[in-house]
Formats: structure tokens, sequence, C-alpha cells
């Protein structure tokens, strides 16, 4: 389960991650409750999310074209650095009280223009990093892991910072967090390939990419599956802060508790991906992963109980990062080097990138008919979306010789 562990760049790779990212998802946890504190509006929790992640629709796939054709390590390094400044510039505006929605809008557009090409590297650059390249899909669930066990940890202790010491202090040492991931990436010591540019536009490059994938039937159908969940059904958790503090009467702790539940199913996803034998079915596992993500969203819309919400808010994460764990190994495990950053980020598109858009769309739908209802409609989409993959693929498997 731990082979990956073996090769020493990924090792200073993801301990570096892992304390960055504790601080990343205490700052998502305080910027969250500030807007909700300052506007009890389900809608501006929506347009903030929209706000962050709208860049990874559209600069992904332009992002992807760019890293194929410039050095992965570079790009990462001066993302990282960009991203320190930005958590640095947050911490300022919230200590002299100078922060407002229009500045926190803001400054959260800027973290997803930035976050736009530091996931593109990142994730192309993981193959990099390990010696035995029969370890790549293992690298893959690990590292999820990590993001997952980080989103626990995040959490639950930016709930009690801000319950004791204020908002300050989670922008704060989501700033001093990047020093780490820094440090760990000057370390490394890749041999990366030589980049060869052949004259082509980055535009032309970013259609090879397009046509790539549409030439390809898993690759093409895991993307829209991807892209219909990010929509539909990944956005549910724009609406935890009401469940915790509306319909179960609760604080910033309670709050916490929920991310932190959803955190340890997504743990328990990537440590079953990351255990699977190489020769292991993905496209199966992203199907029933599928189902059971949106059955849990489906039994936490009916959940009468604080303790029965939570368990099933565990269920959702585990079926949500199950199926983003086993398509990005999917994707990963079959492209060709040379596409990797391109079909990189049109992953990353359908998933981060459309996930504002229905975070959006689903902040909307919560202020007219409420969060119960429109998470209820969510999980019946999701099981639609799955029907349909599960359709496509055996109408594929009929006439193509692929198989689910």
């Amino acid at each position: 389960m731990f082979r990956s562990l073996s090769s020493k760049n990924f090792r200073y790779f993801i301990s570096g991650q892992a304390v960055s990212l504790i601080g990343t998802w205490m700052q998502k946890v305080a910027v969250s409750w500030i807007i909700y504190q300052l506007t009890h509006s389900a809608f501006i929790l929506g347009l903030t999310m929209f706000a962050n992640l709208i860049p990874s629709l559209l600069l992904s796939p332009y992002a992807g074209s760019y890293t194929d054709r410039h050095n992965k390590h570079k790009i990462l390094l001066i993302t990282q650095v960009l991203l320190m400044l930005q958590a640095g510039v947050f911490t300022l505006f919230v200590f002299f009280k100078m922060d407002n929605v229009a500045i926190i809008i803001l400054l959260s557009l800027i973290q997803g223009i930035i976050t736009a090409f530091d996931t593109t590297a990142r994730q192309s650059l993981l193959v990099e990093m390990i010696e035995h390249k029969e370890d790549l899909s293992n690298a893959i669930a690990l590292n999820s892991s990590m993001a997952n066990l980080t989103r626990i940890l995040g959490p639950a202790v930016g709930g009690v910072l801000l319950s004791t010491l204020g908002n300050t202090a989670c922008f704060f040492i989501n700033f001093i967090s990047y020093f780490f991931v820094i440090f760990s990436l000057v370390m490394m010591k890749l041999n990366l390939p030589k980049i060869e540019k052949n004259g082509e536009s980055i535009w032309a490059a970013l259609k090879e990419g397009y046509d790539y994938i549409k030439g390809l039937p898993d690759f093409s159908s895991l993307i829209l599956l991807m892209a219909g969940y990010s929509l539909f059904v990944i956005p549910f958790s724009t609406l935890l802060p009401i469940f915790a503090k509306d319909i179960f009467k609760g604080d910033a702790a309670t709050f916490s508790w929920f991310e932190s539940a959803a955190g340890i199913g997504a743990l328990l996803g990537t440590a079953y991906i990351a255990g699977l034998k190489p020769n292991k079915n993905m496209l199966r596992v992203v199907l029933f992963s599928s189902m059971i993500f949106s059955l849990g969203v489906l039994l936490l819309s009916s959940s009468l109980n604080l303790h029965v919400a939570l368990f099933f808010t565990m269920v959702t994460g585990l079926g949500m990062m199950s199926q983003t764990s086993a398509t990005n190994t999917y994707l990963q495990t079959h492209v060709s080097d040379k596409m990797r950053g391109r079909v990189i980020s049109y992953f990353i598109m359908s998933y981060q990138g459309v996930i504002p858009i229905g975070s959006l769309l689903i902040g909307f739908l919560a202020s007219f008919f409420g969060a119960k209802i429109t998470v209820i409609v969510e999980g019946v989409i999701g099981l639609s979306c799955s029907l349909i993959f599960l359709y496509y693929k055996k109408r594929v498997r009929k006439t193509v010789s692929y198989s689910v």
C-alpha cells in the first residue's frame, strides 16, 4: 500500500504537501464561515466557491498545453510562492478588519487563477517523482489519501482556532505552511525529460489534446461523467454550513465536524484505491463509487439526527474520492506521456472547473427550495448520471472491444 514512498522525491513532495494542505483547509473553513456569518446567504456561499474554482474551467486546457511545453517543476515552484503571497495578503486583510465579501471573493478568484496552473503542473509532475512507473497508481492514491487526511485535520483544527483564536490564526498558519512545500520542492532532484518545441502554437497543442481525448471512448466518457457529478452532485458540500448552523442548530465546530466526516470518508476511499492491485478494473470502480456517492447524498438529505447526518456525510466522502481517484488513476496510467498535461487539464476542468458553476446553481436553488430538497435532487441526478454511464459503456462494449 505504501510502495511508492520508496521514491525519495515523492517522499519530499508528499510531506511538504501534507503540511501545506492542512493550512489550505483551515483557510477554506474560515472563508466559508466568515462569508456565511456576513451574509447568511446560500447564494453568496456558492458565489465564493464559484470565484475560487471558475479559473479551473476557463484556464485548465491552456494550463495543460503550457505545462506540456515547459518545466513542470519550475511552474510548480512559482505557483507555490504565489499562493503563499496570496495567503499572506489574506492574513493582513483579516487582521486589520479590512475583509468584506467583495475582497474575499476577489482574493478567492486570485487563488483560483494560480491554482489552475499549480494543479495541472503538480499532477503532471507526479509521474517524474516515481522511480518505478508501476507504482504510479499507488502514488496517485497515496497523494489523494494525504490530501484527505489533511481534509480531516485542517477543518478540525480550523474549527478549534475559529472558536478560540479567531479567523486571523487560520489565514496566518496557511501562509506559514507554504514554506514547507516550497522547501520540499527545492530539495527534489528530478531528471526531467528534455522538452522539444516544434514551433506549434499553444492553441494548436490544446486542440490536439481535445482530439486525443475525443478519439478514446473511455477517456471521453469518464471526463463527461466527472463533469456531470461536478455540476450537480459534488456542490452539495456548498450547503454544509447550512446543515451545520440552521438544520442542526450548531456552530463553527459543528461545521468542522461535517467537513471532517467527509474527509474521513474520502480517506477511506483513497486508502481503498491505494490497496487495489495494478490490474484492477478501474472503470468498474468508478461506476460503483459514483453510485455510493449519490446514495450517500440522498440519505444525508433525509437525516433527522446529527450523528446520522455525519455518518452519511462520511459515505459521500468515500464515494466521491473513490470516484475521482479511480478516474485520475485510469487516465494517468493509460495516457501517452506527451499528452499527459493536456489530458490531466481536461480532467481538472471537468472536476474542479465545473464545480463552481454547480456551486452557483446549487446555492441559487437552495435559496428558493431549501437545502434539503436541493440535496435530494442532487442525489437523484447523480444516480441518473451513473446509469447513463453504465448504459454507454455497455453500448460501446457491443461495438468496440472495451469492457466495463
